[in-house]
This record gives C-alpha cells, sequence and structure tokens, in this order.
C-alpha cells in the first residue's frame, strides 16, 4: 500500500496565543472528521504535525487516519520555522518509504504549512534541506497582517494568506486543506499526483491566493 505522507507545519509562537491557537486545534478536529468520512483518504493518507516555536518538534509522527490523536500544542515562544524545515526534511528522510527497482514507496509527501509572523532563526538552512527532499505540493499560509509573505515565498511558490489570524479564518484555512488532501488522495487512486495549486479545489473567500 503507497501511502500519501501529509505534514502539517504549524506556528505555536507565542503571537499565536488565544483565538489563533484554539482555532489551530479546532481546525485539526475538522480536518480529521472530514478526512475520515472519505474512502480514499482513509485508504492513503498519513498524517504528521510539526509545530515551531522557540524550536521546532514533531508532536506528532506519521500516522494513519484512524489511529491520529490531536496534539496538544500551546502558544508560546519564538518562531524557528528554518528549524522547522530542516526538521521536516528529516522526518521526510526517515518516514516516508523510497521507491526502488522492487518496491513503488510513497507517494511524494504534501506539505501545509501556517505561520502569523517572521522567522526568528535563519531559513537558509532549512530551504536547502528541503529542497534536498522530494516533495510533492507545498502550501504555505500566511496568517493575518504580521506573516512573512516574501519568506515564505522563498520556501515554496504556493502561497496563500488570510487577513486576519481569528478562528474564522483559520477554520476555512483547515477545511480546505482537508478538501485539499481528499482531491490529493483521489488522484493517487488514479495514479496521479497533485503538481500545482490549480489542480486543488478552489480556496474560499477567507483565502487569498499570492502571486
Amino acid at each position: 500500500m503507497r501511502r500519501l505522507p501529509v505534514y502539517l507545519l504549524v506556528d505555536t509562537s507565542g503571537s499565536m496565543h488565544g483565538e489563533a491557537i484554539e482555532a489551530v486545534r479546532n481546525g485539526l478536529q475538522v480536518l480529521v472528521s472530514a478526512l475520515r468520512q472519505d474512502p480514499y483518504a482513509l485508504e492513503t493518507a498519513y498524517l504528521s504535525v510539526i509545530t515551531f516555536d522557540s524550536q521546532a518538534k514533531q508532536v506528532t509522527p506519521l500516522t494513519e487516519l484512524m489511529n491520529f490523536q490531536i496534539p496538544n500544542i500551546e502558544a508560546n515562544g519564538a518562531t524557528a520555522m528554518g528549524g522547522a524545515l530542516t526538521l521536516l526534511a528529516d522526518c521526510i528522510n526517515r518516514e516516508v518509504v523510497k521507491g526502488s527497482a522492487e518496491v513503488k514507496g510513497d507517494w511524494k509527501p504534501v506539505v501545509f504549512l501556517l505561520s502569523d509572523g517572521s522567522p526568528t532563526d535563519s531559513i537558509s538552512k532549512g530551504i536547502a534541506d528541503i529542497k534536498a527532499v522530494k516533495t510533492g505540493i507545498f502550501v504555505a499560509c500566511a496568517a493575518g497582517p504580521h506573516a512573512d509573505t516574501s519568506t515564505l515565498k522563498q520556501i515554496t511558490e504556493t502561497v496563500v494568506s488570510l487577513d486576519t489570524a481569528d478562528a474564522n479564518s483559520i477554520k476555512a484555512y483547515f477545511k480546505w486543506v482537508s478538501a485539499s488532501i481528499s482531491v490529493s488522495s483521489q488522484k493517487i487512486d488514479d495514479k496521479k499526483e497533485v503538481s500545482g495549486l490549480d489542480e486543488l479545489p478552489p480556496p474560499p473567500p477567507e483565502i487569498n491566493i499570492v502571486i
């Protein structure tokens, strides 16, 4: 069984405290509930959550949907986004099954990153590390007016933004992520992979595409 690895990178720095981090917790619940009702996703999608504040942590290793439990996440500290990218590359190298002549291996991992600010560490090593591993679509979301879209554009060409980091916007983002994972799972059923934003479901009004 070829898996579709899905990595969710979530900014848990101090600026996410309060409504934003509560919305992320609820958004993860919405995402998992929706995916569990999708037979394609149930069969192929495996989820991992990486948080980054003063340091990056993989709070949930790659886990099949039925066994996935919402991690307990708190908001405090700085924004180690570069560290999160390096950790993501490490996790992909460790957890994603590589293909060979005998084995097909997993599908390319899809990545969704959410941040409401600018990195407080250097991201150049993280960008180099992530470019050295093969990923499928990588979507970065700038949540709220203080998020740094120019930095996110250095990480991936596929950047979206939310005008505010409030409960409604973040919930809309996670609903769209779950729909995007569903589409990716269905494409895989047809032996294809999502390669661009145009192949994902159209984003809701809360989400702007950053060009």
